[in-house]
């Protein structure tokens, strides 16, 4: 009792009590910290009233009651576990009437909550804001009458002076914890957009949500509007895979939430109607629909055994996030869809090119007094170049040597129904001119937009050792002769791009040793990382260098030139090379 006369004296004036005040103002306004506040103020309290147990209760209007926010001398389990409503036990009282409770003897007073059994006096203040209820300073001591109205009014007057300081840490810590929640979930969405393996993807997000809110059950649920089913793409139960299974569109708690576009929370799935057993033992259930673009596309869906477990906190956080698993899933969706398809197109071009390969001919026939050398590089799978040899049979052999329009699969097909129409009408027209009108016109019969071949059509007379040249808009033949580089000239323009055209022949005599290259426009054109094209500069330059060399070599050099000049650069276009050197 000596320590309680003590407190009682402590202010011998108005002075020695401001300046306590004052004090307390200050320690309330250091800091934003709630556990370091409460502290303080459990401390400060210890200062000037004796007593065993201490308590900050903090109400919650989500709970509709008082917690223990800080303690001292109380039962763990109380702490942990105490939910005071209002009215109820002094505290309560003192909540619901916004007024001090003094009790010198709890065992008279039945509104005492039993907190420990030696307990015999209490008292309550409630924390009060602008009429708004913060919260209650809980004293309770093992005297009777351990608590004056002196230690009530001076209570009341530390309670006024931390309630707007502990209201602050309340709102500070709640802004900090939506920070922080924000911060997590502008991660996950991060997170979730990089990740384009639907599987992957789905893991993912079981993980993610059961960081932020601990579940026995999770599903993810995608809507089939052609089957009018919700099929379950992910589930799991325990951290453990389930087997998938499907749900009408409508049944369901999930059901519900896809119709509704709106979240549904069961908090008790036995009173519930709708709700359709996946998991034995279920009591409360939360499902959010996934959106995008006012397109309903899904559904996920948290289980718990707990009863009430899922509450309002935990519908708005997962209706946060909803969007950006909605979108990512989407788009894993598409990605699949893309994937599948590229795999298709890509066992099409397959396909094709090994059609192509049959169509044209992977190296050049023997040809009288020629030795013949190629090579080719298509830029994708399939080749839009065109090269063909027909043979007369009187010592007399056509080259055909161009290119389709474009690139890809509609080149190469555009390509194949021209070599279709070549292998036709060669055999029956040995002049090169003659041999192109036939297929411009043939072509300009049926012309398709933006399509054309440019060909170079030589005809070698064996016997005179004479090339006849005919060209419909290709590129014009390098002729290496001792080491000097000859262009014969020849132009026209390209097969089925314009109706009733003429093309003119040059005749062009050989000699021996003379070397013909034919090349398709992505050899010259062929860039490097910097920019720089191959250019016909360095053509001529590497055809006066190996000259000398067998036509199947310069053919080999010439592409393995090409592919060191690239240095790693996508092929830019068809590259087709045919080497012709004269007996």
């Amino acid at each position: 009792m000596t320590e309680t006369r003590k407190s009682r004296v402590r202010f011998r004036d108005r002075a020695e009590l401001l300046d306590f005040l004052l004090e307390v103002s200050t320690v309330a306004s250091e800091t934003l910290d709630l556990n370091e506040l409460m502290a303080s103020v459990a401390a400060i309290v210890r200062q000037v009233i004796p007593h065993e147990l201490f308590a900050i209760l903090l109400y919650s209007e989500r709970r509709q009651g008082l917690r223990i926010r800080y303690a001292v001398g109380h039962r763990r389990e109380i702490v942990q576990n105490l939910v005071v409503k209002l009215g109820e036990g002094l505290t309560g009282a003192a909540a619901a009437e916004r007024k001090p409770m003094v009790v010198g003897n709890v065992l008279e007073d039945s509104r005492y909550l039993n907190a420990m059994d030696a307990v015999r006096s209490e008292l309550a203040v409630p924390m009060v804001l602008q009429q708004k209820l913060v919260g209650v300073i809980d004293l309770q001591s093992t005297l009777p009458d351990a608590f004056t109205q002196q230690d009530r009014a001076l209570l009341q007057l530390i309670a006024s002076r931390v309630a707007a300081a502990v209201e602050n840490a309340r709102l500070y810590r709640r802004i900090e914890r939506q920070s922080r929640t924000q911060r997590t979930l502008a991660a996950m969405a991060q997170e979730f957009s990089s990740i384009l393996d639907l599987d992957h993807l789905l893991e993912k997000i079981a993980l993610s949500i059961k960081r932020l809110i601990n579940y026995d059950a999770f599903m993810v649920m995608v809507v089939d509007e052609a089957a009018g089913m919700l099929r379950n793409v992910h589930s799991r139960r325990f951290d453990e895979t389930q087997a998938r299974a499907s749900l009408p569109l409508g049944q369901g708690i999930t059901g519900a939430a896809a119709q509704s576009r709106q979240p549904v929370l069961a908090p008790d799935t036995g009173a519930d109607p709708r709700y359709v057993e996946w998991h034995p033992g279920i009591r409360s259930e939360l499902a959010v629909p996934l959106i995008v673009k006012d397109r309903v596309i899904g559904v996920v869906d948290l289980e718990s055994r707990r009863l009430n477990y899922f509450n309002e906190d935990h519908v708005r956080l997962l209706s946060l996030i909803a969007p950006s698993i909605a979108i990512a899933i989407e788009n894993a969706r598409l990605y699949e869809e893309l994937a599948q398809r590229e795999r298709e197109i890509q066992q099409d071009l397959q396909a094709a090119h090994d059609l192509q390969s049959v169509l044209l001919p992977q190296s050049p026939p023997p040809l009288k007094g020629l030795q013949a050398g190629m090579r080719m590089k298509p830029a994708r799978l399939v080749s839009g170049d065109v090269y063909e040899f027909f043979d007369y049979g009187d010592d007399s052999t056509m080259i055909a040597f161009g290119d389709s329009s474009g690139k890809g699969a509609a080149a190469a097909l555009y390509g194949a129904l021209f070599t279709g129409l070549l292998r036709g009408e060669a055999p029956r027209r040995r002049s090169p001119a003659e041999l192109l009108r036939s297929l411009n016109d043939t072509l300009t019969e049926r012309q398709v937009p933006a399509r054309y071949v440019s060909l170079l059509l030589l005809l070698w007379r064996a016997k005179q050792r004479e090339f006849v040249m005919a060209n419909a808009g290709s590129t014009t033949p390098l002729v290496c002769r001792a080491g000097q580089i000859l262009q014969p000239h020849a132009a026209g323009v390209p097969v089925g791009l314009l109706e009733n055209v003429d093309y003119d022949e040059t005749h062009f005599e050989a000699q021996p040793g003379d070397v013909v290259v034919l090349v398709s426009d992505g050899v010259q054109d062929q860039p490097n990382p910097a920019g720089e094209e191959y250019g016909r500069r360095r053509l001529r330059r590497f055809l006066e260098a190996h000259c000398a060399d067998t036509a199947q070599q310069i053919a080999d050099g010439m592409l393995d030139d090409l592919e060191q000049f690239r240095e790693g650069r996508a092929v830019h276009d068809d590259q087709t090379v045919i080497v012709l050197k004269v007996d």
